[in-house]
């Protein structure tokens, strides 16, 4: 595999285990409510990270080289 990807997805460990390592009882909230939205609100949310990580990808890309 490429090792940008590697290097890109070390840096989504690190930024996801930040919200339980520093805030454990509000990531807990946050988490419960979001068990109680519905589907479509998660897809689309699911989606709209997804464009977005690919368009700051697209521009690192092309700014970069």
């Amino acid at each position: 595999m490429n090792s940008t990807i590697w290097l890109a997805l070390a840096l989504v460990l690190v930024l996801e285990g930040l919200g339980p390592m520093l805030f454990p009882r509000l990531w807990r909230r946050m988490v419960l409510s979001m068990t109680q939205l519905p589907e479509t609100i998660l897809r689309r949310f699911g989606g709209g990270l997804v464009v977005a990580g690919c368009v700051i990808y697209y521009m690192l890309r092309k700014t970069i080289g």
